[in-house]
Parts: structure tokens; C-alpha cells; sequence
């Protein structure tokens, strides 16, 4: 019988469980409680489920915890996982990058893992393309919590010191129990709710006037961040040690991560853009030279057609180097893409123009098919709304009208582009159908 069955608990398997079923289990568990932002247990409980599996899966570290249990390997006993003199928590340091797991390994003075810095603090920033295209540096207002001045971070006041937790007897954690199923009981360890985990506290009195003990007080701070030109959605902006701070150890960063807002004119893939020009029907057959659209800097893009060009619809041309500044280079441009919607007359400008005149001048209308169909139904006309169709409840990947006409950037063949050229920035389009 294991001394200790806190981690098979965590893992939901038995002591008896082969090495094939511990690594599945830690694959179902990693899945459930994979890290969530918006969940701040989420990612201390994935942390514990991946130390339990580092000792469970190795033969040597699973053979001692099950002889002595946690605190029996901090101590290196005989055939001790760690072996003597060896600090476990310096181990899983190395291991999980100084993550917090929240198991106290046991040993005179052990308060849990230590941490080689604070937490960091993760703040997403809402950009718009303008911003991106043309860089901004933005300052803001913020708080922080800093060591407390006048204890020092010992949150004491004068010379008081910490007693032992009479809750946990100075350990920092507790025993708990629990029901794993009709006639099964586990335990584990958990941190001690009267400490904190910390294994001491001070007395009312003895608390610190300042933090009232906390060791840590609120400032209120300005930071500035300098959003680069060409930088991406979901880019990190890393200020680092403005973080939160605590006693002992240096301050985390603050990481500001960019998300761009839609916009209602460009679409951005990469390095390269996209837009939509409407031209209408005689600058489709006879060409233009006008401002094409104003450009995500104010700047007015002037463009000429080739003589003789008539345009098709679903025709698109290549304006190079009038796409994103390359981040960290930003004198180097992408391309913008336009696609050309060509715009019909309405029905009044019919009525007003000679129809024989204008018939005459047009190319001439299709023939009658040949060979004639032996049977000929006559159908009357009505409109409607492609929309309608597009509802069909078509299977995943097969809708038509998705694939036959319809034009998505970034997708499909290179024969999709005019004038385009063999390129491959490894970046995935980040794009809305208009």
C-alpha cells in the first residue's frame, strides 16, 4: 500500500495503474484543465496534474513517493527519487520553469516551490489598423502592488515575528479527504486556508499599520507602451519588471497583447491588405485614372488603367508596396490587393439613353442554342436573394456557392491572383468575406 495516494488522486487513477494508463489519464486530465485566463486556479491545477505525472511516470521517482511519499523524498531516504542533500522543489524549478505547483514537499522550513519572480500580469489592448499601419505610443494610468516601505515586506510591525499556524502545526497544508467512490476514500494535501500555505502568521497586533500585514501596498503608476509599425494581432508588448511585487523576489512583467479591431474598409494577411474598389460599368470598359481610396495613413492612391484594359467582374490588381510595413523594418511595404466591383446602371439611366443606339454599340446578344432542345419550357422571371440560397443546410465543405464564384483572400490557388508573386511569409490570413 503507497504511503501517500495524493497524486494518483490528482491524476483519478488507482496506485496499481500501469505506466499506459497514468499517460492517458494525463492526457484526459491536460485536456479538462488545460490553462484558462479566464479561470486563475485553472492553470495551478494543470501545474499540479503535470508534476503528479512527472513522479508517477518514471519508474524510480514512482517507487519512492509510493514507499515514503512526498516528504520521505524531500528527505532522501533509502532509494529516495531526489536522494539525499537533493532540494525537490530546486528539481521541479528546473522542470516547470519555477511554476508554482502548490505542493509542499515537506523538510524543515519548506513553504512550497520557490518562484524566480513575480506573477506576471497579462492586459489585452484593443488596436485599430491605423494604429498598426502608422505606430502610436500610448500612456495609461495603472496599479501595481509594491513592497510595503515601512515593514519592509516583512509585513510585521517593529521587531514581531511570525508564530506557527496552529491549524496546519507550521506545515503550510493540510489533510483532506475525499470521496472518490461509493467505497473508496482518497487524500491529499492542501494548502492550509489559515495561512495561506505559508505555514506562520502574525498576529492582529503584531501586523504592520501600513499593509495591515499584507507585506505588499498599492501605487498608482504610469506606464507608456510604443505599439511599432507592422506589428500583429495577438502581439505581446512586454514591460518587463512592472509587474506586481513581492517580498524576496524580483517583480513580473506586465504584457500588454494587441488585438486589432475590424475594419470597415481593409482586411489584413500578413504583411499584405485587401480592400474593395467600386468602379462603374464605362470605367470598366473604357478605363480610369482617378483616386482609387484613401489609404489607411490619409494618403490618397491615385490609379491609371492600361489602354485598352476592359475590366471583368471578380478582376483584382496588385499595388506593391502599398500593403503593411514589415515590423522592425517598416521602410519595407507588403502589397494591398483590390478587388474591382463593377458597378451596373440603374434603370432610370435606361430610360434616359437611345436603347437602339446604345445595342448597337454593345456586343452583340447570344444566339439562340444549337441544337435546339427537342421540348422548351417557357419560365417566367423573377429576382431574388442569393442569401436565401446560401442557408441551405449544405454538409461542411461542399456548399457551391462557397467555391465555384465566391473569392476568399488568402485561399485557393496562386491562379487566384493577377500579377501575383511566389511568396510565403508563413503567415496565416486573418480575414472577414465583405
Amino acid at each position: 500500500v503507497p504511503a501517500e495516494t495524493a497524486l494518483y488522486d490528482l491524476l483519478g487513477v488507482s496506485p496499481t495503474a500501469t505506466e499506459d494508463d497514468i499517460k492517458k489519464a494525463y492526457r484526459k486530465k491536460a485536456r479538462e484543465h488545460h490553462p484558462n485566463p479566464d479561470d486563475p486556479e485553472a492553470g495551478q491545477r494543470f501545474q499540479e496534474m503535470a508534476a503528479a505525472y512527472e513522479i508517477l511516470v518514471s519508474a524510480e521517482t514512482r517507487e519512492a513517493y509510493d514507499r515514503y511519499g512526498m516528504e520521505g523524498m524531500a528527505r532522501g531516504g533509502a532509494g529516495g527519487g531526489f536522494g539525499p542533500g537533493v532540494n525537490p522543489e530546486d528539481i521541479f524549478a528546473e522542470l516547470f520553469g519555477g511554476m508554482s505547483f502548490g505542493f509542499d514537499f515537506g523538510g524543515p522550513g519548506s513553504r512550497g516551490p520557490r518562484r524566480t519572480k513575480g506573477q506576471d500580469s497579462n492586459i489585452p489592448y484593443e488596436v485599430t489598423l491605423e494604429d498598426l499601419y502608422n505606430g502610436k505610443t500610448v500612456k495609461m494610468n495603472m496599479e501595481k502592488e509594491i513592497v510595503c516601505g515601512v515593514c519592509k515586506g516583512s509585513g510585521a510591525k517593529g521587531s514581531a515575528k511570525p508564530k506557527p499556524c496552529v491549524k496546519c502545526d507550521g506545515k503550510g497544508w493540510t489533510i483532506v479527504t475525499t470521496a472518490l467512490g461509493a467505497q473508496r476514500l482518497g487524500t491529499h494535501r492542501a494548502m492550509c486556508t489559515e495561512c495561506g500555505g505559508h505555514g506562520e502568521k502574525l498576529r492582529e497586533k503584531d501586523r504592520c499599520k501600513k499593509c495591515k500585514g499584507s507585506k505588499t501596498v498599492k501605487e498608482k503608476t504610469r506606464q507608456e507602451i510604443y505599439i511599432e509599425r507592422g506589428m500583429a494581432d495577438r502581439q505581446r508588448i512586454v514591460l518587463a519588471g512592472a509587474g506586481d511585487e513581492e517580498p524576496g523576489i524580483p517583480p513580473g512583467d506586465v504584457i500588454f497583447t494587441l488585438k486589432t479591431r475590424p475594419h470597415e474598409s481593409f482586411e489584413r494577411s500578413g504583411n499584405d491588405l485587401l480592400t474593395t474598389v467600386h468602379i462603374t460599368l464605362s470605367e470598366a470598359l473604357l478605363g480610369f485614372d482617378r483616386i482609387l481610396l484613401t489609404h489607411l495613413d490619409g494618403r490618397g492612391v491615385q490609379v491609371k488603367s492600361p489602354p485598352g484594359k476592359i475590366i471583368k467582374p471578380g478582376d483584382s490588381i496588385i499595388l506593391r508596396g502599398e500593403g503593411m510595413p514589415h515590423y522592425k523594418t517598416p521602410d519595407h511595404k507588403g502589397n494591398l490587393y483590390v478587388m474591382l466591383e463593377i458597378d451596373m446602371p440603374e434603370e432610370t439611366w435606361l430610360k434616359t439613353v437611345d436603347t437602339n443606339a446604345l445595342a448597337a454599340l454593345l456586343p452583340p446578344k447570344k444566339t439562340e442554342m444549337e441544337p435546339r432542345p427537342a421540348v422548351v419550357d417557357e419560365v417566367p422571371f423573377e429576382e431574388s436573394d442569393i442569401v436565401d440560397v446560401r442557408e441551405t443546410p449544405f454538409p461542411a465543405g461542399s456548399n457551391f456557392f462557397d467555391h465555384a464564384s465566391g473569392f476568399q483572400f488568402g485561399e485557393g490557388d496562386e491562379g487566384d491572383w493577377e500579377d501575383d508573386e511566389d511568396e510565403d511569409d508563413g503567415a496565416e490570413p486573418e480575414c472577414r468575406p465583405q
